[in-house]
């Protein structure tokens, strides 16, 4: 719940910042000057990539939560049994001592969304969380395409 709510926030504080970027935007661009129209411009375009970033991330989020509790209902959240650091997050050597199994499920079953979706939590728990978030997206990625084809759901 902290996490959505500091993405409301941002989300929020990001509108606030387009307006006024906007309304500048448009003061520099209305004087007419080569200099002050390229700074309008720029003042236009970095927001609008800035909102494109912060949406999808966003939608990565709300998509990761959606397969989160998919799995979570059918029992198949992996079992948070990891010693962990006074923060909260699992040990390095316990989460990586665990990764093969995750590991050679995605093996025997590249097509299966579940999989890469456990593997992209075993990658997270190993403090990878670049592979973590690649292994999340292939989660969704397959996940939609066995929607949008009406495949019925494999464990």
């Amino acid at each position: 719940m902290r996490n959505r709510l500091a993405a409301i926030v941002m989300a929020i504080i990001l509108l606030v910042y387009l307006v006024l970027a906007g309304q500048r935007a448009v003061m520099l661009i209305a004087t007419g000057e080569g200099i002050a129209i390229a700074m309008g411009v720029a003042l236009l375009v970095l927001p609008i990539i800035a909102a494109w970033a912060i949406g999808r991330e966003l939608l990565f989020g709300a998509r990761t939560e959606r397969l989160v509790r998919q799995l979570d209902a059918e029992g198949g959240l992996p079992v948070e049994d990891l010693p962990t650091r006074v923060s909260g997050r699992p040990l390095r050597d316990a989460a990586d001592e665990q990764f093969p199994q995750y590991r050679a499920e995605v093996e025997a079953a590249p097509e299966s969304w579940r999989a890469w979706f456990r593997l992209g939590l075993a990658y997270d728990a190993s403090g990878d969380r670049r592979r973590a978030r690649a292994a999340l997206r292939q989660a969704i990625r397959l996940e939609r395409t066995r929607v949008a084809s009406g495949d019925t759901p494999a464990h």
